[in-house]
């Protein structure tokens, strides 16, 4: 029940830049997370957030070669039943319920002030430079690289392999669907910001419970409709719509809160409330996908379609989602008042392991695939040996002249 993805998103993975201060109580987090970087203001909590949540996309890919499902370039161990499996299944579906959503929600929250940085001109060649670039390069350089890697594993020479896919047009743009996604997203804002005018946005307070809980119905309504079109693993232009209901609703809810700093003055009791009812909605979908080929009528597809099964899951990932991304940034935020340590150079790297991890997942699986241990310590061996190379080769990377401009 995983997208090809990466699920990852500089903080947005671009606009590291916290909004301006303004007048008005923050909650608590607030105060701790945001602390001076030269003459802006960074906040440490949601820069830490977003690098940690890098490095579970790295994890969810990993999870998919060893058992989970999934679409990826390198599938060691298939998915079943047993508990191995099982638990990477769990892990993959509870993190596509909000890993993406939460990159999503952060775009939105900086395209705002990356625009009054910018202005119109300025605001679209950054995200052509920004976005554009790493998409070119991943659909014809790293998508070709990490897929004839993988056919390594079957016989299949790797330049020949390449070589195909370039004259095949056989290009794709893996994880950086994300990128994609974004610059879609930013032309219909710019769309929408000039039909709107240049007002100033209203003081719109942070969304009370009965806000989020028709946000959560209304996004989950949406996911079952769109997937009675597009079930879960269909792709349009390299996009899984059936996904799309909550990032769009992420999206546009950065967007609303930005003026009014949303994510850094949480109210503390809305945020339990919604932690509370994530963590009651969580077992639910997995009960309902593990006896639902025993149940009669639990009989179905979650993936899409007229079904209970489907039906759940389109309501479970909003519920879910809500709680763990309200709780996540309040943690990180009362966590982080200023990054030490590892923490600023992971925060600096993070897009940048995004967008090179799955030929580093794929090259570390296949360096040990033949030795016999089990998937869970597979997992995490070739999750951690992927993520400590991706941080390296993304700080080289960084010391080549102009790809600091555009990371």
């Amino acid at each position: 029940m995983t997208e090809f993805s990466a699920g990852e998103p500089s903080v947005e993975f671009l606009d590291g830049a916290a909004l301006p201060a303004q007048a008005g109580a923050l909650h608590p987090a607030s105060k701790l997370g945001v602390a001076k970087a030269g003459s802006k203001e960074r906040n440490g909590g949601i820069d830490a957030l977003r690098a940690a949540v890098t490095l579970l996309v790295v994890f969810h890919h990993t999870a998919i070669t060893y058992g989970a499902i999934g679409g990826w370039y390198y599938r060691e161990i298939a998915p079943s039943s047993s508990p191995s499996g099982l638990l990477l299944i769990l892990f993959c579906s509870a993190n596509q319920a909000w890993f993406m959503g939460l990159f999503f929600l952060l775009a939105g929250y900086y395209t705002p002030p990356a625009y009054r940085r910018h202005g119109t001109v300025g605001f679209v060649r950054e995200r052509l430079l920004r976005l554009g670039i790493p998409l070119v390069f991943y659909f014809l350089i790293l998508h070709p690289v990490t897929v004839a890697l993988a056919q390594t594993a079957n016989g299949r020479p790797f330049l020949r392999v390449f070589e195909y896919l370039w004259s095949h047009g056989m290009l794709e743009p893996g994880p950086l669907w994300f990128a994609e996604a974004l610059l879609i997203f930013a032309g219909v804002w710019l769309l929408w910001r000039g039909w709107r005018g240049t007002a100033a946005a209203a003081n719109i307070p942070f969304p009370s419970d009965t806000v989020l809980l028709v946000a959560a119905l209304v996004t989950g309504i949406a996911a079952f409709l769109l997937r009675l079109v597009w079930p879960v693993g269909v792709n349009v232009g390299f996009l899984q719509l059936g996904y799309f209901a909550s990032y769009i609703v992420l999206f546009a809810a950065g967007c609303a809160g930005a003026e009014q700093r949303w994510l850094e003055q949480i109210p503390e009791s809305l945020k339990s409330r919604w932690v509370r009812i994530a963590w009651a909605a969580f077992p639910i979908f997995p009960l309902v996908a593990l006896f639902g080929s025993q149940v009669p009528w639990l009989h179905g597809r979650a993936e899409g379609g007229l079904n209970l099964q489907a039906l759940v899951y389109a309501f479970w990932e909003p519920f879910v989602a809500w709680g763990f991304i309200l709780g996540l940034l309040c943690f990180f935020q009362r966590q982080f008042a200023q990054l030490s340590g590892v923490w600023p150079t992971l925060a600096r790297r993070a897009f940048l392991i995004y967008i090179i991890h799955p030929p580093v997942v794929v090259g570390v699986a296949l360096a040990w695939r033949d030795v016999a241990v089990p998937a869970l310590v597979k997992f995490l061996v070739t999750g951690s040996l992927a993520c400590a190379l991706c941080y390296f080769i993304a700080g080289l990377a960084l010391r080549i002249p102009g790809v600091a401009r555009i990371v």
